[in-house]
């Protein structure tokens, strides 16, 4: 299995262990996770059997922002929202003081502000550490970071690089024409598929954040800036028959010596989700391990390798290097 970062400090994958979940689906809510993460709409590749996680039965979650129009009642697609019984701060914070949760993830849909607001406040509250796998910024904001601070937690984030996505792919090549001095002059990154993902980014208002976690985590690796008219970057539409693959198409026109012109194109096509889940397989790990340590606030030196847009833009050789400097650092 090709994981990332095996070993962080002791912690290995095995030793991760579900012990609360929240959701808004009626197909899941009260179900074993074991079985609500096989439920509809999840469509990706399956690989484990879920088996061991049959102990946490999902708690209802405050639906808030987190549902659009667009998947709203799509039943094969979308969400089924719960109609009664949605959590409540209150309820959401002693649920994981009583599971004894040390780290919660936040993969809410892309625009999902208020909820995901929502969750960092229950995490405070909660005592647990952060971390924001969606292009909401909470890692990157200074005001969220100084309440984790104050808090005395750590905040990972924001927005997943998947572990071999269309992003990290188009930053490799951006990167590569500013090491060869080649110029880019434009460049696009266009985005399809069929999972819920998608179907939420129908909804244009929605795309925001995401488009500016994109753009910045490109524009940050060239080697002068693109104009905004020459960088566009985002996804483009949903196409049900592919489930959980995503498709990016990538061109890039630049020139060489002389203004030789150069023209690139590349045709991406990955299973969405395992591509971020390995990423927080890394992250949940860091995030104990940080939290370990008494880390506060937010973690740029673990974050940058991690996430499109953290709290600092780096190269990504120079992201991993300060990762492993980190994970050395707490094994001495």
């Amino acid at each position: 299995m090709s994981l990332l970062l095996p070993d962080i400090g002791g912690y290995r994958p095995e030793d991760i262990e579900f012990v609360a979940a929240f959701d808004i689906d009626r197909r899941k809510v009260g179900e074993p996770l074991s079985q609500a993460i096989f439920a509809c709409p999840n469509n990706t590749l399956a690989f484990e059997d879920g088996s061991d996680w049959s102990g946490v039965t999902v708690s209802a979650g405050r639906i808030l922002d987190g549902v659009s129009d667009p998947v709203r009642g799509a039943a094969e697609y979308g969400f089924l929202p719960i109609e009664t019984g949605e959590g409540t701060r209150e309820s959401i914070v002693e649920t994981l003081r009583a599971s004894g949760a040390e780290v919660a993830i936040n993969f809410m849909p892309v625009g999902s502000q208020q909820a995901t607001e929502f969750y960092a406040e229950c995490a405070i509250e909660a005592g647990v550490a952060f971390v924001n796998a969606i292009p909401v910024f909470i890692a990157s904001d200074p005001k969220w970071a100084a309440r984790f601070a104050e808090a005395g937690l750590p905040v990972l984030g924001d927005d997943f690089k998947g572990q071999v996505g269309a992003t990290i792919v188009h930053r490799a090549l951006v990167d590569l024409f500013k090491l060869r001095n080649a110029e880019v002059d434009c460049s696009y990154q266009l985005n399809v598929g069929g999972n819920t993902d998608f179907l939420n980014m129908v909804d244009e208002e929605r795309l925001a954040s995401k488009r500016l976690s994109k753009t910045e985590s490109v524009q940050s690796a060239a080697k002068s800036r693109f104009a905004a008219r020459n960088l566009q970057i985002g996804p483009s539409d949903f196409v049900p028959w592919l489930k959980d693959r995503k498709v990016a198409f990538i061109r890039m026109e630049g020139r060489l010596f002389g203004g030789a012109p150069i023209n690139v194109e590349v045709r991406m096509d990955v299973e969405d989700s395992p591509n971020a889940a390995v990423m927080a397989v890394a992250a949940i790990r860091l995030a104990r391990l940080a939290r370990d340590r008494g880390l506060k606030g937010a973690q740029p030196d673990i974050s940058a390798f991690l996430f499109k847009h953290p709290p600092e833009q780096m190269r990504d050789d120079e992201g991993h290097r300060r990762i492993l400097e980190f994970i050395g650092r707490c094994a001495t």
